[in-house]
Parts: C-alpha cells; sequence; structure tokens
C-alpha cells in the first residue's frame, strides 16, 4: 500500500481544513463560505504547480531560493488581485484559503522528497508532519498578508514583506535536500517554528486589525 495518498490526506489538506475552520468561524457572515471553498481548491492547484517546480528546477543557489519566494507568492497575489476582490475585508480571508490550500500541498512533495521508506517508519511520518504543519501556517499567513494588503490598498508593501519573510523559509525547506536528510528532527522543528510565529501575528495582529477597521467604518457610515 502506497503511504503518499495517506500521508497526503492526514499530514496536509486536513490539518489545512480545520486551521482554516479555526480561523474563520469566529467571523461568520464576514466572507461568502463559496469563494472560501473555492479559493482553497484554487490554492491547492497553485501549490501543486509550485511543488512541481521546485522538483524540477531545484538548485541549492540563493538565486534560485529568492526567485522560488517570487514566484509562489505572485502566483497567489495573482488570483487575489482580482478586481472583485479590491478593497475588501473578507480578501484577508480568501487569501488565508488560497494559502492554506497551497501549503497543503507541500507534505506528499515533501514525502516523495525523502524517497521511498517503509509504511511502518512512523518516525518519519511524525517528523515529516512537523515540518509539513509549518509549511501550511506560513502559506496560510502569508496568503493572508496579501489578502490583507489588497484591502488595504498597500498590496506592494504586502507581497514584498511576504517575500522577504520566506527566503529564509525556503532555505529551511531545501536545506533538507543540500545534507540529504528530510527526515532531520531539527529541521522540521525549524520550520514548525518559523510558520508558527509567522501565524501567530496574522491571528493575533492583522486579523483583529482588520475587524477593527471595518467596525471604525461602520461607525462613520452610521454618523
Amino acid at each position: 500500500m502506497d503511504i503518499v495518498p495517506q500521508a497526503s490526506l492526514f499530514l496536509g489538506i486536513i490539518p489545512a481544513l480545520i486551521i482554516l475552520y479555526f480561523c474563520i468561524k469566529a467571523n461568520e457572515g464576514e466572507y461568502k463560505e463559496k469563494t472560501i471553498f473555492l479559493s482553497f481548491i484554487v490554492g491547492i492547484i497553485l501549490g501543486f504547480v509550485s511543488a512541481i517546480v521546485r522538483w524540477i528546477i531545484y538548485d541549492p543557489l540563493l538565486v534560485y531560493i529568492i526567485l522560488l519566494a517570487f514566484f509562489e507568492q505572485l502566483i497567489k497575489t495573482i488570483i487575489l488581485n482580482l478586481g472583485r476582490f479590491h478593497e475588501k475585508r473578507e480578501t484577508l480571508f480568501y487569501g488565508l484559503s488560497i494559502g492554506l490550500g497551497f501549503g497543503s500541498v507541500f507534505t506528499p512533495f515533501l514525502i516523495i522528497q525523502g524517497g521511498t521508506l517503509p509504511n511502518t517508519d512512523i518516525s518519519y511520518i511524525l517528523s515529516v508532519a512537523i515540518g509539513s504543519f509549518g509549511i501550511i501556517l506560513f502559506q496560510g499567513s502569508t496568503g493572508a498578508l496579501i489578502g490583507y494588503g489588497i484591502y488595504r490598498g498597500k498590496l506592494l508593501l504586502y507581497l514584498f514583506a511576504c517575500i522577504l519573510i520566506q527566503i529564509p523559509f525556503n532555505f529551511l525547506i531545501d536545506f533538507s535536500r543540500v545534507i540529504n536528510d528530510p527526515n532531520n528532527l531539527l529541521y522540521q522543528s525549524g520550520l514548525f517554528i518559523f510558520g508558527f510565529f509567522v501565524f501567530i501575528y496574522v491571528y493575533k495582529k492583522i486579523i483583529p486589525q482588520s475587524i477593527s477597521t471595518r467596525k471604525r467604518t461602520k461607525k462613520t457610515v452610521k454618523k
């Protein structure tokens, strides 16, 4: 039995959906559920394309790491920067959904990258799960940041911020290939810690700030 499909489901898409539900549950009515769902599917497609690009043109040079950061954030931006999403607060949530779908695809990519291992190698699965969760959190957070930038009319600022923070994150992702040890727990933990702190910033700072901005706008309109 092939381990990849099962791992893809449990270590990728399911955690991403749980995070998405956790983030949007408290803000029901502020977004269209159909668009959230479609955004997640689009994110999966974009993530798959990006994973293939990583696999085909991999090069340990810094220029590759930088260009890949541009590529991954730009393809999310192209979708989020459609006219229908401009200056709309819910674009943050659509960006989050795209980013989480995007990140969920990297789980099978990391497993394949690690080579063929026995199905009973639980330590390998757990190690990759830690890193995969970090990737999901990171990509979801940067998607939300781009969406927030579009909402505030500051797309370029937030886009370049996402690109800059992804450069060291990309280094962590590809470091395992350089040392030829994707099962390295220290490396996988680094991915998780990085993604976790970016997510906490978005969840604690950006989302509440977006909500408070909307409330101030409503009060102004009433006056």
